[in-house]
């Protein structure tokens, strides 16, 4: 192929070498490779000692006599080399997907530096019938009882805690009790406790204990007869039948208020019990859209990625998980959790927790290629108008100057952002769409 010229760099071969990846071959001229190395000694002789000079004023040529020719080549290749790849990226119009793998092949003041660079670029994909894909809505309807089930969250959270005397222990209430458990007539170890509040029904005991309990009252003493599941995780107690010997001290009871009009002024906004009802009903209408919309998009998402055609790089991959990695620390780190304490806590190693992110991340790389493509396909334009208001919209969603917001989100990435929405959008109001009420 013909050579090209970049500044003073020259590209000796440019050739894809396997899928996604491109291996390019240039060098710098003897000029600027000497240029470079007077660059590093200028940078680097305030350090360097040479007996009969002071520290810093040894002339290039000393020190190079002192401690061989070559002595400033590699800082002088290193400060070369990431400028030259830069530029060789902009030249070729490379979309380089990870860092690539740099070979000096030749360094010499006669020829100057020779690179061989193997880049691994974004793929070439394909997508078909992304119009038109059918899929089910479902929108969950609304009943009465789901009404009377919210009215119910709404009267535990006002509910009083009431001492009953007058009554055995029911489901629903809450015991302190004391207990002791015997296997084979022998107490065993975590079988004991005094003044233990349980709430019966919680299904914080095993199954058959809390039942057991139902009927007894205060000052009783009684036993209780369970089998301690297979699954559980004491081994001497796996299978195991065991006797509680147990003793209520207090009953305690939920009280809940009436559902009337007063109830409804004491919990909500509204002034009648028909009108907290007729809110209720209207956010949980709102709520079962939203979740069945969120529901279609996840769906519509996921046919999309089906009908990705092309090989993606592990690397974009690997690149994804990273970055859900460092959300994953940032939103945790109020909480004083780092990645480093996690992995410390739950005994785990950092691969073991990077693959727990490699599934979404490769949805979401093969999602961002597959409506990339669909945008390319469409034609898909972002206005100078639709940067600016969403620019707007960020600002006011982070509290922050316009200004700032410009100046940490680059233009050409938030419109990549927008046509890959623009692209959603087309495929979702292209969508054969068929509603099911549950």
């Amino acid at each position: 192929m013909q050579k090209r010229r970049i500044f003073q760099m020259e590209i000796i071969s440019n050739n894809k070498t396997a899928t996604n990846t491109v291996e390019v071959e240039f060098k710098a001229s003897a000029e600027e490779f000497e240029q470079a190395v007077q660059a590093a000694y200028l940078k680097k002789k305030k350090n360097i000692n040479v007996p009969g000079f002071r520290k810093g004023k040894a002339p290039r040529k000393i020190i190079e006599a002192e401690y061989g020719e070559g002595v400033f080549y590699e800082d002088a290749v290193n400060g070369m080399y990431q400028k030259s790849v830069a530029e060789v990226i902009d030249e070729l119009k490379l979309e380089v997907v990870d860092m690539p793998n740099i070979e000096v092949t030749e360094v010499s003041k006669e020829n100057g530096v020779s690179f061989k660079a193997t880049f691994t670029t974004k793929p070439e994909v394909e997508i078909k019938d992304y119009k038109g894909i059918k899929v089910n809505k479902t929108v969950k309807n609304v009943t009465d009882e789901d009404v009377a089930n919210e009215l119910k969250r709404y009267q535990e959270k006002d509910a009083r805690i009431i001492d009953v005397t007058d009554r055995p222990l029911q489901k629903g209430d809450t015991a302190v009790f004391d207990f002791e458990g015997f296997v084979d007539g022998e107490a065993f170890e975590g079988g004991k406790a005094e003044h233990f509040s349980l709430e019966i029904g919680s299904g914080q005991f095993i199954p058959g204990f809390e039942d057991g309990m139902v009927g007894h009252s205060i000052d009783e003493e009684f036993e209780i007869n369970v089998t301690f599941p297979e699954n559980y995780n004491a081994e001497n107690l796996k299978g195991k039948p065991a006797v509680f010997k147990c003793k209520i001290h207090e009953i305690k009871a939920k009280e809940y208020a009436e559902l009337d009009d007063e109830f409804a002024k004491d919990v909500s906004d509204f002034d009648t019990l028909d009108e907290f009802k007729a809110d209720i009903r209207a956010k949980l209408e709102e709520s079962a859209k939203n979740a069945a919309d969120a529901k279609l998009d996840a769906d519509i998402t996921d046919a999309v990625i089906e009908k990705l055609e092309g090989e993606i790089p592990d690397a974009m991959i690997n690149n994804r998980v990273d970055d859900l990695v460092r959300d994953w620390e940032y939103r945790n780190r109020y909480q004083g959790i780092t990645v480093a304490d996690y992995l410390k806590f739950t005994n785990t190693t950092i691969e073991q927790f990077k693959e727990n992110f490699k599934e979404p991340a490769a949805k979401q790389v093969k999602l961002r290629l597959a409506l990339e493509k669909t945008a390319q396909i469409e034609n898909v334009a972002v206005t100078d108008e639709d940067v600016e208001k969403e620019y707007a919209e960020m600002a006011e969603n982070y509290k922050m100057e316009l200004d700032k917001v410009k100046a940490l989100v680059a233009e050409e990435a938030l419109r990549k952002d927008l046509e890959v929405e623009k692209a959603f959008d087309i495929v979702r109001e292209s969508a054969d769409v068929t509603e099911v009420t549950e």
